[in-house]
C-alpha cells in the first residue's frame, strides 16, 4: 500500500514538472549527467592528456584542478564543484539558447548534458530544428553528434530524455581511481550520490 501511494506521489510530481517550465537544475537533472559522465576524486589526465578532476572539470572553468594531482577529495567536494560549473558554466548558455520556449525538467536534463559533453548547445543543428517546429528533425539530428563511437549511447540517451522524458539515470555515478604513473581513470564502482544531491541542491 505504502509503495503505491509513493508510486502516485512520484507520477503526479513527474506531471507537475512536467507541465512546468524548468529553469533550475534538480537532483534528477544533475544525478542524469553523472550517470553519464562519471567522477574521478583526483587529478587526471584525459584522452588527449589535459589535466581534469572530478566530474569533468578542467582549468578552462576557471577552477584549477592541479591542486587534486596526488590529493583525492571527497565525492560531496567534487559534486560541490560540479554543480558550480552547471550553474555559472552551462546552465545559462542552455537556456540562452532556449530562450522563448518553455522547457520540461527532462528536456532541460537532456540539453544540458549535451552541453556538458559537446558544449555546442549554441551552434547544435537539432536546437534549431526543435525550435522551428520540426520535432521529427531534431530528433534525427541530435544524433549528428555522435562521434566518437563511444558517444552514441549517451546520445541516444539525451534523444529519449529530450523528446520522449525517458531518463537514463539511476541516482549513481561511476567512481574511477588513478592509475599512476599514466595518471589514467581506472576501475569504476557506481556509488548512490542521490542523497548528496538532494541536500546540495
Amino acid at each position: 500500500m505504502r509503495h503505491d501511494l509513493v508510486s502516485i506521489i512520484l507520477r503526479a510530481w513527474d506531471i507537475y514538472l512536467g507541465a512546468k517550465p524548468m529553469t533550475m537544475i534538480t537532483p534528477r537533472i544533475a544525478a542524469e549527467l553523472l550517470y553519464h559522465e562519471g567522477l574521478v576524486r583526483e587529478a587526471y589526465k584525459d584522452s588527449v592528456g589535459i589535466w581534469t578532476w572530478g566530474v569533468g572539470i578542467t582549468d578552462a572553468s576557471g577552477h584549477h584542478v592541479g591542486r587534486y594531482k596526488d590529493n583525492p577529495q571527497t565525492i560531496e567536494k567534487c559534486l560541490e564543484i560540479y554543480l558550480w560549473a552547471l550553474r555559472e558554466k552551462y546552465l545559462p548558455t542552455v537556456l540562452q539558447a532556449f530562450a522563448g520556449h518553455n522547457l520540461t525538467e527532462a528536456q532541460l536534463g537532456a540539453a544540458l548534458s549535451f552541453h556538458y559533453n559537446t558544449g555546442a548547445i549554441a551552434r547544435a543543428d537539432w536546437v534549431r530544428k526543435w525550435k522551428d517546429g520540426d520535432k521529427d528533425g531534431a530528433r534525427r539530428a541530435i544524433l549528428n553528434w555522435s562521434k566518437p563511437k563511444e558517444i552514441i549511447g549517451r546520445r541516444k540517451g539525451e534523444q529519449a530524455l529530450f523528446f520522449d522524458g525517458k531518463w537514463s539515470g539511476d541516482g549513481t555515478v561511476l567512481v574511477y581511481n588513478v592509475a599512476k604513473p599514466s595518471y589514467q581513470p581506472v576501475g569504476g564502482k557506481r556509488v548512490n550520490v542521490m542523497p548528496e544531491l538532494e541536500r546540495l541542491l
